[in-house]
């Protein structure tokens, strides 16, 4: 590869890294979003109960990672729709991702969960609106760009940005997990041994 192209690539990797990273930076009288998912999947921990994770589009393939991660760590954690996925009761906690404030299908699973007794953390970029806010027990705010205020009009279309759309939230939220799976491992005293041990070995 030319040292030109790999100068290209670095500098559009740093501008992407530096993006996402402004993200938590932004002031705000929010809750930090990293101490409320981690007091809220240590708490289930600690109780001996089950995590489950629900978003739609890229949003849900980040919830995804974390459960997978959350696993690894040795938790009891679950994807919604998988076909292994038990019944959520009153001492699991459903993690949902709404960028925009809400979803049909987040509100029917999280009308669902709350019906059972569980517990509702909701992950968004519009912690005052939407429809996902009222099932919620505890909110994750992350100031990123969605869908929902991705400019539009015409000098906007005639301009291509490096983190169109959604992809600014969605980049957050992958940074976001992996500080939550620090967090927890260094809380439930996991050590990266054990968690390597849980890694599946059927690839």
């Amino acid at each position: 590869m030319a040292e030109a192209e790999k100068s290209s690539m670095s500098a559009m990797a740093t501008e992407i890294c530096n993006q996402i990273a402004s993200i938590f930076t932004k002031p705000t009288d929010s809750p930090c979003p990293l101490n409320t998912i981690v007091s809220e999947i240590s708490t289930v921990a600690i109780h001996k109960g089950k995590i489950f994770v629900y978003g739609v589009g890229r949003e849900g393939l980040m919830l995804k990672a974390l459960c997978m991660r959350l696993f690894h760590l040795g938790l009891s954690a679950h994807v919604v729709g998988d076909m292994t996925t038990p019944p959520i009761s009153s001492s699991d906690l459903l993690v949902v991702s709404a960028g925009p404030g809400g979803f049909s299908t987040v509100d029917a699973i999280c009308g669902v969960a709350k019906a059972n007794g569980a517990r509702v953390l909701l992950l968004t970029a519009q912690p005052e609106s939407g429809s996902s806010l009222k099932f919620a027990d505890a909110v994750a705010y992350l100031p990123a760009q969605t869908m929902a205020d991705d400019e539009v009009g015409e000098e906007s279309q005639s301009r291509r940005r490096l983190l169109p759309m959604g992809s600014v939230y969605e980049g957050a939220m992958f940074m976001l997990f992996e500080m939550v799976v620090f967090r927890l491992g260094e809380l439930l005293g996991e050590s990266p041994e054990a968690i390597r041990c849980r890694h599946t070995n059927l690839e």
